[in-house]
This record gives structure tokens, sequence and C-alpha cells, in this order.
């Protein structure tokens, strides 16, 4: 549900997924879209990774014995049904006495406190939860909807929280996600581009800021969603240290706005969206910012998203992501492309490398072990630049580590997870709720 990485507090991926070493936070899908846009960007948008998604439940037919009645006496026959019957009974007796206490018919509550340590942000914890519900048990389409929270709180001052809901119904043709997010947080800004992301050195911020975010989607053909989405928020930075500056700082001391309107467009085949086996999934969004409806600044920004499943067996698969982004006009750091803020890397703290455009892909290689535990083993590349034209072998951001991971619920399989991965020239740990991607 939402991922941590130890160096800024992510979502960035996500946290898809919470925080750790990388200091990010990170909620599933679900959580991510919030922060990522305003304010909230650096830390926050781990948080609004909406990859806050559960498998779908298909319905379950059951064989019955047929009788004929030429085949022998009715009293034979009724004797056979009576026989299934009382073998099915007696089958469905020790299924439902194999059951987890979590596999209610309702619902599942998923919660965890992860500690969070980040060189950016302090030491502290993240706590979130959810529940996993059918808003309808006559829909065996649509999958669960989730209602869930985080809060994050560090030594440093940091304290930021988010809530939202992400909806499913009407045998799975509208995908409604809300949320607020709010926060004072204290981190380093690095600057902007591979240059002051190279070079390491360190400004100190405080923001501020209230976000509002939501999207309607439908599905239109081919299990495709398209649906509009917005963000309203507020924001102000400051200096943590007294008469410091950045030249790449918008105006600091100062409230701003940061609102937009967008849309999204989403495929999505995987069976179980939370631990997906098989299936694909795309996902392109694109905000305007504009003064023309309030906002401050005015540019857009365009993500493309797209990650395929692979199963070697019932316990093997292969994962495989690839992320764009780019962004035009005047936008201020927090809209431009971060990189580590939505899972595409990990092994680099979100913030860290920030420009104009980006390219990320990744695989991770998943096996799952018994007593619900399980191992990955992942590796990547990533780049940062003013243009795509600029990019260059020398300024490649490379990736390798491996994680554990335990099942905390067996209905929904959802993995905590725990990960140690190798950047250029850092390294960062991570845990959170989820997968990665």
């Amino acid at each position: 549900m939402i991922a941590v990485e130890a160096e800024p507090w992510a979502r960035d991926q996500e946290a898809k997924s919470l925080w750790t070493s990388g200091g990010t936070v990170r909620s599933s899908r679900f959580f991510s879209s919030a922060c990522r846009l305003a304010i909230l960007a650096i830390f926050l948008a781990e948080l609004s990774s909406p990859r806050f998604c559960f498998p779908q439940e298909r319905p379950k037919t059951t064989d019955t014995p047929s009788v004929q009645s030429n085949s022998g006496t009715q009293a034979e026959a009724n004797a056979a049904i009576d026989s299934s019957d009382k073998t099915n009974s007696s089958d469905q007796k020790n299924k439902d006495q194999e059951k987890p206490a979590e596999e209610g018919r309702h619902g599942s509550f998923v919660g965890a406190p992860i500690p969070t340590s980040s060189p950016a942000i302090g030491t502290g914890a993240t706590i979130i939860a959810g529940y996993i519900f059918p808003i309808s048990t006559k829909d065996k389409l649509s999958p669960p909807s989730v209602i869930g929270g985080a809060v994050v709180f560090t030594d440093n001052g940091t304290r930021a929280m988010v809530v939202g809901t992400e909806l499913y119904f009407d045998q799975d043709r509208y995908h409604v996600l809300t949320g607020v997010a709010k926060g004072n947080l204290n981190y380093d800004f690095y600057g902007t581009g591979n240059a002051a992301g190279n070079a390491g050195l360190k400004f100190g911020l405080n923001q501020t800021g209230t976000v509002f975010f939501g999207e309607a989607l439908r599905r239109a053909f081919w299990h495709i969603f398209i649906g509009p989405r917005l963000w309203f928020g507020s924001s102000s930075l400051s200096p943590q240290n007294l008469q410091e500056n950045f030249p790449d700082l918008p105006p600091l001391n100062v409230t701003f706005h940061m609102r937009s309107i967008g849309f999204k467009v989403e495929r999505d085949t995987t069976p179980n969206r939370f631990y997906p086996e098989k299936g694909s999934w795309l996902q392109f969004g694109a905000d305007f910012f504009s003064k023309g409806i309030g906002s401050t600044f005015s540019f857009q920004t365009y993500r493309l998203t797209f990650n395929k499943y692979h199963s070697f067996d019932s316990r093997q698969v292969l994962a495989y992501n690839a992320y764009l982004c780019t962004t035009g006009g005047s936008a201020p750091f927090f809209g431009e492309c971060i990189f580590g803020m939505e899972n595409e890397l990990r092994g680099y703290p979100a913030g860290r490398y920030i420009d104009r455009k980006m390219l990320a892909t990744q695989a991770e290689y998943r096996l799952s072990l018994p007593k619900r535990l399980g191992i990955v083993g992942f590796a990547g590349l990533g780049e940062v630049g003013p243009t795509f034209g600029s990019f260059d072998y020398s300024n490649l951001l490379p990736s390798i580590g491996a994680g554990v991971r335990f099942k905390l619920s067996t209905k929904y399989h959802v993995n905590l997870r725990a990960d140690i991965a190798q950047g250029r020239d850092q390294h960062t740990f991570s845990m959170g709720l989820g997968e990665a991607f």
C-alpha cells in the first residue's frame, strides 16, 4: 500500500508504494497522486502513489455431480445428492478453517508502523493504515476499494499526513480517487540538473502546504479507462537557515498556489494489482497548471508508466518497468521531473536529481518462499536532463539491489518489503507496503 524509502521519505516510489533510506514515502498508486503536484512533492509524493490497488475477485463456480434418473432408483439418486452435499459441506468447512482470520467476507485492515531514517529529513516513523473492501458484494467484477491514510514525523521537525479513498464500482466501470495531503517538511534541496546532483551540495528548505487531488475514470473500451483529474493546493518555502538563498528556487517566504486540470488514461490487465503476476499496466497522465485557473505558475507535466509481468511458475515473477517524464513551461523545481519520486529507481534520495526530462527503466525478479517469505533482486538505469537530446552515457544513473518480503495479507497478497539498493555513489535502504512497481 505505501512504500517507505530511507533517503527522503517517499511514495516516491511509492510510498507504490513506505519510506526508508532513500527517505521517501511511497504509497501504492493511491497516495502518490497527491503530493507530486504541488508542494509536498519531494517527500509526500510517495504517499500519493496510487498503487493502492488490489486483486480482482472473480466469481467462483462449484460443480455438482449430475444424477440421471434412468441410471438407478430414485433412492439411489437422492443418496448420491446427499453424499455430494455432505462432501461439499465438509470441504467448505475445512477451507474455512484454513482461512486466516483476516479473510472475512467484508474486507481487510492492512497497516504498519515503519521506521524512517534519512540524512535529508532525519529519523522518525511513518504509520500507515488502510481498509480494503468491496463496495457491493453483488459486484463480482470491480476490484476492492480502499480507504486509508498515513502520517510521518521525524526528529528534524518534519510532519506530514495524507488521507484518501480509491473506489471501484458498477461492475468495474468507474474508478474514483480522492485525497488530501498536508505537511510541514524540512528537507535538502540540491538544485536542478545533473551537475547540481553530482555536486551533492545541499540547501536546507522548509516547505508547508496543503493539497487536494481527485480523479474520476470511466471504462471506455479494451480495458482502457479515461477521465479528468485536478489538483488544488497552496504552499510556501523558506530557508532553514536565515539569510540563505539559492538561484534555482522560486520566491521564498511567499504563499503560492498550485492549480491544475488534467486527464489520465490507464489500461490494466493484471488480475491482482497489488501483487501482479502476469499482464501489464500502462498509464499516461497530463496536468496543466495555469494562471487562468488561479495557479501561481503556468506549466505542463506529462508522465508515462509501463509495467509488464511474467510468471515462470506459481512462485517466480519477472517484473519490468519503464518511466518517462517531461515538463514544459515555467515550472518550479517541485513541478519538474524528480528522480526517485515514482519508485522508478532505488538507490537515490528523492530530490537529488531534478530536471525537465527523465527516463528510467528497471527489472525485478521476485521469488516467493514458504512461511509467507520472499526475496527479490533488481537492477535499472535512468537519467535526467534539460532535453532528451542532452542524455548521454556519462550521466547515466545505475541502480542494483536486493530485498526481502513478508506477506502481511494472504487475502490480497500485500507484502511488507525491505530493499537495499546501490546507486552510482551512494546506497539507500527502504521499507514499504506493496511492491515498488
